[in-house]
């Protein structure tokens, strides 16, 4: 019993100092997505990207249309690091570090004054979907990392139909490329 306490307490230290090793980087994203984002990184092949912030083009089809409009988001990416074994650090590397990186997760927000073809600006709506991210980042050799990536978005939402009800849809953002400016610890 002993033996086993000592063994959960050495694997609870390592554990919590692995996690505190990780390097981290927190910072904006500008463009179609514009908020804040924080990646934590496991190992030097995989991160995961929480995103916070609004969306500029978000669109939500149903019944009554095609509506759009700015929407506050949360979004997960859990994304791989040089995927494939493809680097190109060797060949325009300086004193920084380039890296690629593409992923999955999920996505989830709430729009209001969405505007429809028939100029309502007047309806509000959520969605919930899966996210997606490739992009290409160059680390500095002091704390600062420049990233340009395209996070698309596609899920299911619900809206106003314009009559107090509301009304299911597909809700879709395919212009999502931001650049992203973070301080890395």
């Amino acid at each position: 019993m002993k033996k086993s306490l000592y063994l959960i307490a050495a694997l609870t230290v390592f554990g919590a100092a692995m996690a505190v090793a990780q390097p981290r980087a927190i910072g904006g994203r500008l463009g179609a997505f514009e908020g804040f984002s924080y990646q934590h990184g496991f190992g030097e092949s995989n991160m995961l990207e929480l995103e916070v912030g609004w969306s500029v083009n978000g669109r939500l089809s149903n019944g009554n249309g095609t509506m759009w409009g700015h929407n506050f988001q949360l979004a997960a990416t859990y994304d791989w690091i040089d995927p494939f074994g493809a680097n190109f650090s060797n060949v325009w590397e300086h004193k920084g570090m380039w890296h690629w990186y593409m992923g999955v997760g999920a996505a989830a927000g709430y729009g209001w004054h969405a505007f429809t073809a028939g100029g309502n600006g007047s309806l509000n709506w959520g969605f919930v979907g899966a996210a997606g991210r490739v992009g290409v980042e160059y680390d500095f050799w002091f704390p600062l990392q420049l990233s340009v990536d395209y996070r698309p978005t596609l899920g299911l939402g619900l809206a106003d139909n314009g009559t107090g009800g509301a009304q299911g849809g597909l809700y879709w953002e395919m212009t999502s490329i931001s650049l992203g400016v973070r301080y890395k610890f």
